[in-house]
């Protein structure tokens, strides 16, 4: 019963019809993921680095 269920999943993943929708989705959630991970650990270091470039022009 194993067997023929892994060979089944393993006949649906080598189809390609229809998974293109499927594949974006999954490409877009890892680029949001990806985006959310720098931004909240680069949050702070940017944060910073932009307040020095401000304080450092003139007239302020």
């Amino acid at each position: 019963m194993m067997h023929a269920l892994y060979y089944r999943a393993l006949a649906a993943l080598k189809r390609e019809e229809g998974a293109t929708a499927v594949e974006y989705g999954i490409m877009v959630a890892g680029i949001a993921v990806a985006i959310i991970t720098v931004v909240f650990f680069l949050g702070d270091r940017l944060e910073a680095l932009f307040q020095t470039v401000v304080d450092a022009l003139p007239g302020r």
